[in-house]
């Protein structure tokens, strides 16, 4: 049983006659006569729980995209449903108003609206539907609260598919549209055309051109169907902040840009999300479906404050590469993951695949390295100072074992993620 507003503005307009006639018969009386009342409109409200809740499936949507939340309230009672209904969501759902004032007559359908604005990557539950029906006096109501589950996945932003077409381009321009002339380990013969001035001598196909008037040279393309292997650092290194989110959600963008630049470029795309155990995996599509099934798989991952183990991952890795292969490692580049035995790592893989080790950094840290207005900023300007040389020092480690290392600001590591796929197929090394 709920009082509401009304009643207590009754109980309240009582304390004048009190004051005016302050028997106690007047004050009994007035307090009688609310509570019958009060009484009355409690067993004329419809009863909450003989309502029918149906919740509309509300599928999946990306991060910051709108969504809606549709509730279908069916009236199967006698008596005509005067109701406020909430349907409350977890807070990174960013739901508007939820609370829906409806009156529904016997027999009859409504539904209700709450938009939803999701701020936070992963799976929203929406789980009890809180359903207050009043008296036709609006003196008191009855409250319920009723199980109506809802789930929502919300799928990774992807902004960074804004660098998609420029990358697109050049792709086209390697791939048979604009061909190389010379042949690399990387790359495999198109076609044969006419010899035009500026081009390289060594791409003349003089057996071609012996059965031909003109000369004729032979044009290349970078190999399609390559293996590009991502390995999704989800330890406590990938929960660091840098700016307002994880480092996380930077390596995700890096990822899904990769992953549809490779998958037009007719490569084939595997990914597997780990810190100590396999937490998501992406393997055996092709094609569009990887897109989607990509950020349906990483949707509900999230950091774990644990060590990386990099030797599981090697593990991995070896169980489903059999030949050379593209192998990107999204991780953080700091002087922690040498202990924690990722160079080792790298230099075992680099004899067999083409590595590439990319690291969102701390857009912070320059900011750091400048202060000098107090003893503190010099503090911290030092140790920002020695964090970078340290930084470095791991890179170039890297770099000597075989390894490409791409480290850029959270909102950069995709496209130059891009770029380094790019320059190494065209350089023929995947």
């Amino acid at each position: 049983m709920a009082i509401s507003v009304r009643t207590v503005a009754l109980l309240a307009l009582g304390l004048i006659p009190v004051l005016l006639l302050p028997e106690l018969g007047t004050v009994l009386t007035w307090l009688g006569l609310v509570v019958v009342l009060a009484v009355v409109d409690l067993v004329l409200a419809a009863p909450p729980r003989a309502l029918e809740i149906e919740r509309r499936p509300l599928g999946s949507v990306r991060l910051t995209e709108p969504a809606e939340s549709v509730l279908t309230v069916t009236n199967p009672s006698g008596r005509t449903m005067r109701a406020l209904i909430r349907d409350a969501w977890q807070p990174t759902a960013g739901n508007g108003p939820n609370r829906h004032r409806v009156t529904i007559p016997a027999g009859e359908a409504r539904r209700t609206r709450t938009a939803l604005l999701p701020t936070r990557r992963g799976d929203l539950q929406a789980d009890l539907v809180t359903v207050r029906s009043s008296g036709p006096l609006g003196l008191a109501a009855r409250q319920a609260s009723i199980t109506v589950p809802g789930h929502l996945r919300v799928l990774p932003e992807f902004r960074s598919r804004r660098h998609l077409p420029s990358r697109l381009a050049r792709l086209r321009e390697m791939d048979g549209r604009s061909a190389v002339n010379v042949r690399g380990p990387g790359t495999e013969f198109d076609s044969l055309r006419e010899y035009v001035i500026g081009d390289d001598v060594r791409a003349i196909d003089w057996r071609a051109t012996a059965r031909r008037a003109d000369v004729v040279v032979r044009t290349w393309r970078p190999e399609r169907d390559r293996r590009v292997f991502m390995v999704l650092d989800l330890s406590r290194l990938s929960a660091v902040r840098l700016g307002e989110a994880p480092r996380l959600d930077a390596s995700i963008e890096a990822a899904l840009l990769l992953a549809a630049l490779a998958s037009k470029a007719g490569d084939r795309v595997e990914l597997v999300a780990i810190d100590r155990a396999v937490r998501a995996r992406v393997s055996g599509t092709h094609g569009p479906a990887i897109m989607a099934k990509m950020a349906d798989a990483l949707a509900p991952v999230h950091p774990t404050l644990v060590e990386p183990d990099w030797t599981a991952v090697t593990q991995v890795i070896r169980d489903r590469l059999s030949q050379r292969s593209l192998v990107v490692l999204l991780t953080a580049l700091e002087p922690g993951a040498i202990d924690s035995g990722l160079a080792p790592v790298v230099a075992a893989l680099s004899k067999d695949h083409q590595v590439v080790l990319a690291s969102a950094t701390d857009p912070d840290t320059d900011l750091l390295r400048q202060a000098r207005e107090s003893s503190a900023d010099l503090f911290d300007a030092a140790a920002a100072e020695r964090g970078e040389l340290e930084r470095r020092a791991v890179a170039t480690r890297m770099r000597r074992v075989g390894a490409e290392v791409v480290e850029r600001l959270p909102e950069d590591l995709a496209p130059a993620l891009a770029d380094t796929y790019l320059a190494l197929k065209a350089a023929g090394r995947l």
